[in-house]
């Protein structure tokens, strides 16, 4: 089997299309077989090693947590699915490796791909459709009829949560580039500022706000906000993480492998609600020089960068 691994932390230039052995799956576990794979910033992270403490330093590594494909083989203790099954999910952090022809993930992070969903529509879901549920329900508390503020509003989670914050009968204000205005105007975000806005013409306007690249500053937070409102940050630090142990309405937070919330994403884009677009698609075999683009010069833009393996049936 070929996957994208890695022997040491670094940059792109570390990364290496190689045989592998997938080995099988172990107690809750099932073995799948890629169809699709999405990257995210996340992967690029990881690899370069900012987030070891978790990941550790057992080489060689994969690369990759959301892809979508079929269940080749289950583990003891496995219920949810057989092989056959058409899914999609993510792995561990510590796992990772779905850029690959076999991938092994968690029974509790894999749920069943809707039958209207493409494998490569379904390979865009897990990290930003989680994140996105779960900053707005499990810590934003979101109630029909609230306000939200979200910074970053065209990035991946920020899409997707004006989509689901709307469908949840909430009123959705965003930030973005200029240029971008139309595109956030069109999926209905109102009102529409760019990054460097006066904070006090939006003053006390929102029950939520949600920065999903994690720059938006304190001050301009706390003066966007309702009295008991919440702040969702989805990019941790340590210092954030001490920040959010404090009294207050700020809260850091990293998505976690919860069945119920990706099977609500998985709904909402099968229901055409949450539509994550997809700017390019690469095989498995070329991946490594579009993640290199993807990564260095931020191209493609405008959607998800979605990896294919073929003629790998059987």
């Amino acid at each position: 089997m070929k996957r994208i691994q890695y022997h040491r932390y670094g940059g792109p230039e570390v990364l290496r299309l190689e045989d592998f052995n997938p080995g099988q799956p172990g107690k809750g576990q099932i073995l799948v077989r890629v169809r699709a794979a999405a990257a995210n910033a996340m992967d690029w992270k990881i690899r370069n090693g900012d987030m070891r403490v978790m990941t550790g330093r057992t080489f060689p590594r994969g690369l990759g947590n959301d892809f979508a494909g079929i269940v080749e083989a289950i583990g003891a203790g496995v219920t949810r699915f057989h092989p056959g099954d058409e899914v999609l999910g993510g792995t561990s952090l510590k796992g990772a490796g779905a850029f690959a022809e076999l991938v092994l993930a968690d029974e509790k992070s894999v749920v069943l791909k809707p039958a209207d969903l493409s494998y490569e529509q379904a390979a865009a879901l897990p990290v930003v459709g989680l994140t996105a549920v779960q900053a707005l329900f499990t810590k934003g508390n979101l109630q029909p009829g609230q306000s939200v503020f979200i910074n970053g509003c065209l990035g991946g989670v920020g899409r997707a949560a004006v989509q689901i914050a709307l469908s949840h009968g909430a009123s959705v204000a965003g930030s973005c580039r200029a240029t971008a205005s139309d595109a956030a105007r069109d999926l209905g975000i109102a009102p529409i500022v760019a990054f460097d806005f006066d904070p006090a013409e939006l003053k006390d306007r929102f029950d939520l706000i949600l920065d999903t690249p994690g720059t938006l500053p304190r001050r301009t937070a706390h003066t966007l906000l309702k009295p008991g409102g919440r702040i969702i940050d989805i990019v941790p630090t340590p210092a954030k993480f001490a920040r959010s142990a404090l009294p207050g309405p700020y809260q850091v937070m990293i998505s976690q492998p919860v069945t119920n919330d990706l099977e609500q994403a998985a709904r909402l884009a099968a229901r055409g609600i949450l539509q994550i677009p997809i700017a390019r698609t690469a095989p498995l075999t070329e991946a490594i020089p579009a993640l290199t683009d993807l990564e260095r010069h931020q191209t493609p833009k405008g959607g998800k960068l979605i990896i294919t393996v073929q003629n790998n049936a059987g």
